[in-house]
């Protein structure tokens, strides 16, 4: 039987958590992704993120031009990014749906209907007619310092959030608000609305299955309201008005270890619902609904779902309002 790639693709990809049994619901990256950009989801997309979804390449060897040009499976780096995707598309004579990043999340990846696989940088690059070559390319590029790594241009400013922050409805003036304005406005610039429901099965699934981690009902609860929120780093950090904060819990596909110490230092069983401060804390959950933050350390960020939002979107200087 002829193999589907090369034996350095082979490894990259099995290092990286892929099995050819692999198979992953995609329910969370397609809600999400219709809720930041109205993408519509095609079969050859969904195959590939069942199979591919979630992992990340750091090359073999993992030295520093393979981990900055990691290729990441992850289509929410093309969030609010509709209207690249839509050039794009147009330029490929394809509809492309997006499937992960490179180049540090500068250069974005794009399926066709037929499989085949686009690099969006300035303009939209064929890669190969075929997942599977274009798997063999990307890899063969990622180990070559010109070949696609790149210094990112721009700066995170660009990022819809920033664009966002200052231009989102006020909260509506109720007697008992659940947070202040402030939590509110932020939670609603990255993403949060009142009505959000946001399917859980692909985090569930992913974590289950790298980690051992069992969903309980009040990560489920809190991941469905506000999974995938975040507030993205931007440079200079000494103007950051609020902490970096990415309520991703995949963060931790890898740190199941981690977990676990913070579990057994905090004496509760946790479960992993993002990071923090430039992806230096886990942020976890405990059945109660408390939420603990941590790496070396454990401490409880607050009792309750609804404190630990207050805590996390606290400004901590002032800035452009």
């Amino acid at each position: 039987m002829r193999p589907r790639w090369s034996t350095r693709t082979e490894t990259v990809l099995r290092r990286a958590g892929w099995r050819p049994d692999r198979a992953v619901p995609t329910a969370t990256w397609e809600s999400l992704l219709r809720e930041r950009g109205d993408f519509a989801p095609h079969d050859a997309a969904r195959r590939f993120l069942s199979e591919f979804g979630g992992l990340v390449t750091h090359g073999w060897p993992a030295d520093t031009i393979a981990t900055s040009s990691a290729i990441r499976f992850d289509p929410l780096t093309a969030e609010w990014q509709n209207e690249r995707f839509a050039r794009a598309s147009r330029e490929a004579g394809a509809s492309l749906y997006p499937v992960g990043s490179a180049d540090e999340g500068a250069a974005l990846l794009g399926l066709g209907e037929d499989g085949s696989l686009h690099l969006l940088r300035d303009q939209a690059e064929f890669l190969s007619p075929t997942t599977d070559q274009a798997l063999d390319r990307l890899v063969d590029m990622q180990a070559t310092a010109s070949a696609l790594w790149k210094p990112r241009g721009g700066t995170a400013d660009d990022h819809a959030f920033w664009r966002r922050v200052d231009t989102v409805d006020p909260a509506p003036d109720i007697p008992s608000p659940r947070w202040p304005a402030e939590t509110d406005r932020v939670l609603r610039a990255a993403g949060w609305s009142p009505d959000r429901t946001v399917p859980t099965d692909t985090w569930e699934s992913i974590l289950l299955e790298t980690g051992g981690f069992e969903l309980h009902d009040a990560a489920r609860r809190f991941l469905a309201e506000f999974g995938a929120l975040r507030v993205p780093h931007r440079e200079p950090w000494a103007e950051m008005p609020w902490r970096e904060f990415s309520l991703d819990p995949l963060l931790a596909f890898w740190d199941t270890e981690i977990i676990e110490d913070l579990s057994d230092r905090a004496g509760v069983a946790l479960y992993p619902i993002g990071m923090r401060a430039r992806r230096n804390t886990h942020l976890t959950m405990a059945e109660d609904g408390g939420v603990y933050e941590g790496m070396d350390d454990v401490w409880l960020l607050a009792s309750t779902p609804d404190k630990a939002m207050e805590q996390i979107t606290k400004r901590i200087r002032s800035g452009p309002r």
